[in-house]
């Protein structure tokens, strides 16, 4: 417990934490479950190669998000660049994204050789919708890249009916949305496909990985000829541009046990948030971001906002957390339109994403985060609020 300035780490205190608390998931399924997995892909000696537990773990996929077909790969990233790359419109050059976002994710434009158009987001979401989307489409559009926020999900009917009126295709980034759902359906069967990871930081750990659902046949064969270098049978090329981008079998061995826990997963969550939800509510000028719990949804992420009456500025405020070994993070911070580009883009002037880029931060969660660690950190949040004026001395005085 901090009681005084004196008492923080960046005053030259201990740190609340021994080991640093993350706000990534890092979840551990029980490790008998792995096991029993990966001696499958053991006694059938097939490691790579559409293995035993690929094919398992897509149809389970597959189910689980109500979709016709699940394609695997190696990592969300890659997921991201092939499937660009089938759905983009030929002789086209602009895909439309958020620029509040994935740090990288003006990077696998570039991989596809198209310019990023990033749009606005709205302030209520943080997400794209369908009037910042349509604001920002032209003649030389090649795809509308929507990205679901970390909390709840994006203008999902509005952006696909604008897709399916101007005959564009339509990719969503849906990694942080894995369990959701909305009043359509469950994510993962909008647009022409969505995306997923499987990294430990994510909802369904496969150690890293990443995967497609569609409902479109053709997308899904030619997807998962591309992963393997584009071969069909032996030496036979059948489709261009293919790689070596397959989920190996441990791989989904680790993701099939991590499915196994997911409900217990998501129980741990609800509980580590309501907690949070509880602890946050009477500290002024910070406001936690709430799921909505109309729908279905996995409780993963801790967003927070702070508020113009949060009296330190959110730099100040995660150097302290830091020093406490409290990793937290700011949002999608900074935008990518902030950022210095060495390949082609269009400059965009977005002043709602400029703002919102520099008000929200992600709270410790996740596996390795118990109910004693959040009441530390709301106890050391509280602290910081009512010794802010001390400490803003002691910050310009250094």
């Amino acid at each position: 417990m901090k009681n005084s300035i004196a008492d923080l780490a960046l005053f030259g205190g201990n740190s609340l934490f021994a080991t640093p608390k993350s706000t990534s998931n890092l979840v551990r399924p029980d490790i008998e479950h792995f096991l029993a997995y990966s001696k499958q892909f053991h006694a059938q000696r097939q490691y790579t190669n559409n293995g035993p537990l690929v094919r398992q773990l897509e149809k389970r996929l597959a189910a689980f998000h109500q979709t016709e077909y699940c394609v695997t790969f190696c990592s969300g990233f890659w997921a991201l660049v092939l499937a660009i790359s089938s759905l983009a419109r030929k002789g086209k050059s602009e895909i439309v994204m958020p620029s509040l976002t994935y740090r990288r994710m003006a990077d696998i434009a570039a991989w596809n050789n198209l310019k990023p158009r990033f749009c606005e987001v709205d302030p209520h979401t943080l997400a794209m919708d369908r009037a910042s989307a349509e604001a920002c489409i032209n003649d030389d559009t090649a795809l509308i890249l929507c990205v679901h926020p970390i909390v709840n999900c994006c203008d999902t009917e509005g952006v696909a009916a604008l897709a399916r009126e101007r005959q564009i295709p339509l990719l969503f980034d849906a990694v942080e949305s894995v369990y959701e759902s909305q009043a359509a359906g469950k994510v993962g069967q909008f647009g022409d496909a969505e995306i997923f990871s499987l990294h430990a930081s994510k909802l369904i750990n496969g150690f890293e990985g990443g995967y497609l659902t569609t409902n479109h046949r053709q997308l899904a064969e030619d997807l998962a000829l591309m992963r393997g270098f584009g071969f069909k049978q032996v030496d036979h090329i059948a489709v261009a541009g293919g790689m070596n981008a397959k989920l190996n079998e441990v791989h989904a061995a680790m993701a099939l046990a991590s499915l196994d826990d997911l409900e217990q997963q998501v129980a741990r969550n609800r509980a580590r948030y309501r907690l949070y939800q509880s602890l946050l509510q009477p500290i002024p000028g910070l406001q936690l971001l709430e799921f909505d719990e109309t729908q279905a949804t996995s409780y993963k992420n801790i967003v927070v906002r702070l508020e113009a009456s949060w009296p330190l500025s959110r730099a100040d405020t995660l150097r302290i957390l830091h020093a406490e070994k409290i990793v937290a993070r700011p949002y999608y911070s900074p935008a990518l339109h902030q950022k210095a580009m060495a390949y082609a883009h269009i400059p965009a002037d977005l002043p709602d994403t400029d703002k919102l880029s520099g008000e929200f931060m992600l709270l410790p969660c996740g596996h390795h985060v118990d109910e004693h660690d959040i009441r530390q950190i709301a106890a050391l949040l509280t602290m910081l609020q009512q010794h802010a004026a001390s400490i803003n001395q002691e910050l310009e005085a250094a």
